[in-house]
């Protein structure tokens, strides 16, 4: 048994840690419950949402309202036969707070056949976070519990019992989580407060199973850039008064300032506290270091392993096994050490300082007091903490129709195209639909196909628009083959609409023939005898006469090739006359530009023959 001294020891530094959250706040994460029927009390009612079960994160329950006759607070198995509707809806439990565990109420209720539960304050008071009791022997139940429950104020809860009271119709309400988890775009930002230690009982095997059981999921989104994952630690500090003690001493790192609770609780056998701190250091550290690296994704992997190789219970919690852990998975050891920093100098450590200013609530999350705690978009998650009840939660975070594949997944979600297309757009021929499946449900988008993008309102219409158009469906206009000819009422050369090609009249989406010779459009002239054609027409001339169809008239043969004749005379004649004016114009140009360079020269060079007189080369010197 601990001494007196220890036992104030560990009382001084649990009184710091409630001086210090004290400043800080708890949140009460809420979901909303919209009563549906009767009318009388339709509205949407605030609800708290529980800390164990499975919140139904960005979805939905319709249900109708179930208050048992005997044994109104559920705190014990209701037997007989499971709770059911009238109608055939899904049973919502309604009980009464006091008298046992919240999550007992919620698992009896989910025992006999209950799909949720709701528990009714007994006073008057703001709404609470119903947590899970600690486990042990006697509450093991807790782990089994897979519904969501919510705390609702006692007003609304007596206003749903005098409703029941009268019998006239079921009361039918909606719980509601879809705006629960923020999800304001397509990266989600999640922490997990978590610890090193794994002799802490219940609570350390609950999250170490998690982590290893939901490393592949974190892994996959880390690495397509869908989620952004942060793992912090809880410390704790020594009071001044208490940091020389020797337990002081034995809990605290660098000078009492970052602590941890002996994990035997026992300070005179086993590991230390300070032992735990200083793990929580380093792996703080190796996600800093992969982070920096590209890598933020190997925490998972060193965690687990670390977990594997290096267990407390083992004997094997120790700085050398750890170092062979990051060795093994290509980290680098000294970047790491100089993270970690000095753990017995008396100095802030820059990284754990960090964690305890984390610690405390800020914006909407309240603070972090409990292991292990997980955080998304800055909401506390609130639920059991296992695979695809955090996975779903993960996928209520993103912005509809950006969720990566794996929140797709039938596991976890439901697939609402698969129901009469979800009453969105359809083409059956080309096999493509405006229904787009979400987490949340479906949206009706129309789609890209072929690098083509469809245009509408998703539910009556998709049309193609933009180039390449015309190649999916005939970019959605008219088009008929008849002997051979096609005709399209998409032109490519338009990015949207249709319109009849030449020959056919209409709105572009149906075209019909025009009958040219009919309506007189064409082959109108005396010698003209005209048959309409699909698209267009036939037009003949009498006798020995041929069709101009560009003038709409018949002319003589001969004529025509004496006409071709005469044009090309007429052409070589003009092409003539243009060469012979470009050669007199090159002529008359040299000539000025011969005649302006001699009257330059004349004026800058001297004239031997100046003045008429001729001087010889050389003077005769005979005598």
């Amino acid at each position: 048994m601990a001494s007196l001294r220890e036992q104030l020891a560990v009382l001084a530094v649990l009184l710091a840690v409630a001086i210090r959250l004290a400043a800080g706040r708890f949140v009460v994460e809420m979901e909303s419950i919209s009563v549906v029927s009767p009318t009388s009390l339709r509205g949407r009612h605030a609800a708290a949402i529980a800390n164990f079960g499975v919140p139904n994160y960005g979805g939905t329950l319709t249900g109708v309202v179930v208050y048992p006759d005997k044994g109104r607070t559920g705190c014990n198995a209701f037997g007989g036969d499971p709770f059911r509707s009238k109608s055939g809806r899904p049973v919502i439990l309604l009980v009464d707070r006091g008298d046992c565990y919240f999550a007992l109420k919620a698992y009896n209720g989910q025992q006999n056949g209950a799909a949720a539960v709701i528990v009714a304050d007994t006073i008057d008071e703001p709404l609470l976070t119903m947590d899970a009791p600690e486990e042990d022997n006697d509450n093991e139940y807790v782990e089994k519990i897979n519904i969501p429950s919510a705390l609702v104020t006692q007003t609304f809860g007596n206003s749903l019992k005098e409703a029941l009271a009268k019998g006239a119709e079921e009361v039918v309400v909606k719980l509601d989580w879809t705006e629960s988890m923020p999800h304001p775009d397509e990266r989600v930002e999640y922490e997990l407060w978590t610890n090193s230690n794994d002799e802490c009982g219940d609570r350390c095997d609950e999250q170490m199973e998690f982590v290893t059981n939901f490393k592949g999921h974190a892994q996959l989104l880390e690495k397509g850039g869908f989620t952004r994952f942060r793992p912090h630690y809880i410390t704790w500090y020594c009071p001044d008064a208490f940091k020389p003690s020797w337990e002081c001493k034995a809990q605290c790192i660098n000078n009492g300032r970052y602590c941890a609770p002996d994990p035997e609780q026992d300070f005179r056998e086993g590991y230390d506290g300070k032992d735990i701190v200083i793990e929580n250091l380093r792996q703080l550290c190796v996600h800093r270091v992969a982070n920096d690296s590209g890598r933020p994704w190997v925490w998972w992997d060193f965690v687990t392993d670390y977990h594997v190789r290096c267990s407390m219970k083992e004997k094997k919690y120790s700085k050398e096994c750890a170092e062979h852990v990051v060795r093994s998975l290509g980290l680098p050891s000294d970047k790491i050490s100089k993270c970690m920093g000095d753990p017995e100098a008396d100095v802030d450590n820059d990284v754990l300082r960090t964690e305890q200013l984390l610690q405390i609530g800020h914006g909407t999350r309240g603070d972090v007091t409990i292991l292990p705690t997980l955080v998304i978009n800055n909401i506390q998650y609130r639920g059991k903490l296992e695979r695809t009840a955090v996975l779903k939660a993960i996928c209520a975070g993103f912005k509809e129709s950006t969720e990566p594949s794996v929140c797709l997944n039938p596991d976890i979600e439901t697939n609402e195209c698969l129901d009469s297309n979800g009453g969105c757009w359809q083409d059956s021929e080309l096999n493509i639909t405006a229904c787009k499946d979400t987490f949340r449900g479906r949206v009706c988008q129309c789609p890209v196909v072929n690098n083509v993008q469809f245009q509408g309102d998703g539910y009556n219409s998709c049309i193609p628009v933009g180039p390449g158009r015309c190649a999916i469906n005939n970019g959605g206009c008219w088009s008929e083959t008849k002997n051979g000819h096609n005709f399209s009422a998409c032109p490519d050369s338009d990015l949207t609409g249709c319109r009849c090609p030449y020959g056919f009249h209409g709105d572009g989406y149906k075209c019909e023939d025009v009958d040219e010779c009919k309506e007189k459009l064409a082959c109108n002239c005396p010698e003209c005898s005209c048959k309409n054609t699909w698209g267009g027409y036939d037009c003949k001339c009498k006798g020995n006469l041929l069709y101009i169809k560009s003038e709409d008239t018949c002319i003589a043969k001969s004529a025509s090739k004496f006409g071709w004749l005469m044009t090309l005379f007429i052409l070589a004649c003009v092409i003539g006359a243009g060469v012979a004016a470009y050669v007199f114009y090159k002529y008359r140009l040299r000539s000025y530009m011969d005649s302006e360079i001699m009257a330059i020269m004349s004026q800058y060079m001297p004239l031997d023959n100046h003045n008429n007189e001729t001087r010889p080369l050389r003077e005769d010197t005979a005598a």
